[in-house]
């Protein structure tokens, strides 16, 4: 048996590759030896970056390794790998990095397939669309999926090379900062943002990993609890945001006078993205009033803020994924949190609406109290 499984990974139509933590090659199977070329005993003490294309290396050291280090996995990577002649070849990646009891890093496990396979396929979608109109619709739309599904991946890759790096930059320069002779003020100041980058890379790796699941898995999961009080749970989030904007005004209104079967850790996960918004995009001379209360067997929790308000084309598109630019000018951030806190609504059976009128720009979630 053993020896059937060795074959198997030996010889699978997937190229498997173990990483050691200074990304230097363990073991690699024969299939990658037969794509680059070399014999396999030639793998073993090779960096895994000197298998790529020079293009690719600078993508893969930029993106994907600190996407690796951050959360411990990558999906979907679009890779080229140079052979032994001085050629190339497109493969698909994923990674996991595998941890001691400790959580300390073991090594890094690659997965890589050939992306021949996948533009044979869509070939064989176009060379269809001759056949009939019923075969003509089925293609165009899993066209459209896969034209969907490459832009969401380019856009998905070129704002997380960004976004997460502003944070970091922010605590690298504080951290060089303290390493002075600075008055006690300013080393609390400079603490302040520390923790305030700290707060909002985690939001943002948190609407990544969320963002990953719901696209890969059945949507947003649940930890449905029977017998939630909500009220503490949303002055939390209140709480730890005023830390990162203490000169903002926060007013709440909660009426929650009995537990609610909810997951508590999601509805303040949307309830922060929800807050986080408004205070970045909100008239700063203006209060962000959050609300949250029963009626009957409805929760509603609304988030309202002055400003300007959102032109009408941006509202039709202000829940899609990696929607942001065309709304503010100076808008940052990933642009899933509110993608994000819609599919935690739907998954609690409820609905995430906006208003935007020149008064207030208003988002409502409302849920049922039956939410099994």
């Amino acid at each position: 048996m053993i020896e059937e499984y060795e074959d198997l990974y030996r010889n699978a139509p997937f190229a498997y590759v173990s990483l050691d933590r200074d990304g230097r090659i363990v073991m690699a199977n024969d299939t990658l030896a037969a794509w680059i070329g070399c014999p396999a005993q030639d793998l073993p003490r090779k960096r895994f970056r000197d298998l790529l294309t020079t293009g690719t290396m600078m993508h893969y050291e930029t993106s994907y390794a600190p996407l690796l280090a951050m959360q411990g996995h990558f999906e979907e990577a679009s890779l080229d790998l140079r052979t032994a002649d001085g050629g190339k070849f497109a493969v698909f990646g994923s990674a996991r990095v595998v941890r001691n009891a400790d959580g300390q890093h073991r090594s890094t496990r690659l997965a890589l397939l050939k992306s021949t396979g996948r533009r044979l396929y869509e070939r064989q979608l176009l060379d269809a669309r001759d056949r009939s109109e019923t075969t003509e619709r089925a293609t165009q739309a899993i066209l459209a999926t896969e034209r969907e599904t490459s832009e969401l991946r380019e856009q998905f890759i070129a704002v997380l090379g960004h976004d997460l790096r502003n944070p970091l930059a922010s605590i690298s320069s504080g951290a060089r900062l303290l390493q002075r002779d600075l008055p006690a003020e300013r080393r609390t100041q400079l603490f302040a943002a520390i923790q305030a980058s700290v707060v909002r890379m985690s939001g943002l790796i948190d609407n990544v990993l969320d963002f990953a699941r719901g696209r890969l898995g059945a949507g947003i999961p649940l930890d449905l609890r029977p017998d939630v009080m909500l009220g503490p749970v949303l002055d939390q989030v209140v709480t730890e945001l005023r830390i990162g904007v203490p000169d903002r005004l926060i007013e709440t209104a909660f009426d929650l006078p009995r537990p609610i079967r909810c997951d508590p850790s999601r509805i303040a996960q949307l309830v922060s993205n929800l807050l986080g918004n408004a205070l970045t995009h909100g008239a700063k001379d203006e209060p962000v009033r959050i609300r949250a209360d029963v009626d009957g067997a409805t929760l509603t929790i609304s988030v309202a803020n002055g400003g300007a308000p959102i032109p009408e084309p941006a509202l039709e598109r202000l829940f899609q994924p990696f929607f942001r630019g065309e709304v503010r000018p100076s808008q940052q951030g990933l642009g899933l949190g509110l993608h994000i806190a819609s599919e935690i609504a739907k998954a609690h059976a409820g609905t995430l609406d906006v208003t935007s009128m020149p008064a207030e720009t208003r988002f409502t979630f409302r849920m049922p109290l039956h939410v099994r």
